[in-house]
């Protein structure tokens, strides 16, 4: 019986070494997370025991350091949750982000496996799906509005349109002018001119013009006596036909914060919602998860959200290599969400989350372990040398 005692503990102690060893040699691998094992003694109606033996080997899940890559795709999770894998069909938990794109736009770990997420127009928290980047470019958008707020110098004096007629050459004719670019359905850049004339106290005229084309539209601005804009202001529409297989344009302007004080004109904000086609040029993650694609017109796009899995017992989770896990009926089923949200964390771009492997302790266990080993096989020896000696007995 001693002999069974001292192997059981030989065999345990075995198995904490390979664990040890395990743990040490994943020390720099991304997203591992270490594992410690559980012993139990062995009883069997019997009052000196009959060894031990392996409980369990649970891993720890706590976060690991992260480390600055600089990588757009890298991606570690600073906080609660897994990134969400499927490959094979088969669906797949990892804190590992570090990714690549294939050529067909899937982005990827190192195995192959794809990240899954909800695709630009779905609804989220729908079942989420393999991301895939499109690889079309982002198509023309043609200006529908004009954004801009100005100061109007309420020191000028009125011009009487029917003696002054305007006449956008001549700047005697209107009191101030501004220019702003703007786009047609195909994208062709246009120059567009604004102009603001004062018709009475507190009363102006808007015209636009597109590359010297006047638009027929004429707008007003109405201002109370404390040089504050009327939201009555018709500036609606000034219409405009570009030409070249172009749709007529139908340019609004919204000069919400325009004022009419006693001071100089001014332009305080000038924007336009319109752009040129333009071929993408580079994909970042948000912290939020959004997958946002850059593009040559230097705009963004939002190509779709990543999705991130939580569970409510972690060491249920199975390990299948990879730094990957599946889920088990010990872990219960993925709760799916996305970053920031309820009990998820961010997603850190540009970073990657370290081992999470303590060095310093783990090679104090692997002393640990090599004495109990030793010890164990010191106990057959033992044992050994006493049956001898009894088989010796004259």
């Amino acid at each position: 019986m001693s002999f069974s005692q001292a192997l059981s503990g030989l065999r345990a102690a075995a198995e904490n070494l390979g664990v040890v060893g395990n743990n040490i040699a994943n020390a720099q691998t991304v997203g591992f997370k270490s594992s410690g094992i559980q012993f139990s003694d062995v009883y069997a109606d019997s009052q000196g025991g009959l060894g031990t033996r392996v409980a369990a080997i649970v891993q720890n899940f706590n976060e690991g350091n992260l480390e600055t890559t600089n990588r757009t795709l890298d991606l570690a999770i600073t906080g609660n949750g897994f990134f969400r894998f499927e490959q094979n069909n088969e669906i797949q938990y990892s804190r590992n982000g570090q990714l690549t794109m294939t050529n067909d736009g899937f982005l990827t770990n190192a195995s192959g496996a794809r990240l899954t997420g909800y695709p630009a127009g779905s609804l989220v928290g729908s079942q989420p799906g393999q991301l895939q980047i499109p690889s079309g470019g982002l198509q023309a958008n043609p200006t529908a509005e004009i954004a801009a707020s100005f100061n109007m110098d309420a020191r000028t004096v009125p011009l009487d349109r029917a003696v002054v007629p305007f006449d956008r050459n001549d700047p005697d004719t209107y009191n101030y002018s501004n220019t702003v670019v703007v786009y047609d359905s195909l994208g062709t850049r246009h120059n567009a001119q604004m102009y603001f004339t004062k018709l009475n106290d507190n009363e102006w005229e808007v015209r636009l013009s597109r590359n010297g084309d006047l638009a027929p539209e004429v707008g007003t601005l109405n201002f109370d006596s404390n040089g504050i804009l009327d939201t009555t202001a018709n500036l609606d529409a000034f219409t405009f036909n570009p030409g070249g297989g172009a749709d007529p344009m139908s340019v609004a302007m919204n000069v919400t914060g325009t004022t009419q004080f006693s001071n100089d004109f001014e332009l305080n904000n000038l924007l336009q919602d319109g752009y040129t086609s333009g071929t993408l040029v580079r994909v970042a993650i948000e912290e939020d998860g959004s997958v946002v694609g850059t593009y040559t017109n230097e705009q963004s796009q939002v190509l779709g959200t990543v999705a991130l899995a939580s569970f409510r017992n972690m060491e249920g989770l199975r390990a299948v290599g990879d730094n990957s896990w599946l889920e088990t009926a010990d872990s219960g089923p993925a709760i799916v969400g996305l970053a920031g949200e309820g009990q998820f964390g961010n997603i850190a771009s540009g970073v990657v989350e370290q081992s999470n492997v303590d060095l310093t302790q783990e090679l104090v266990a692997l002393i640990m372990a090599q004495r109990n080993y030793q010890a164990n096989a010191q106990s057959i020896k033992t044992q050994d040398e006493v049956l001898q000696a009894t088989v010796n007995l004259r």
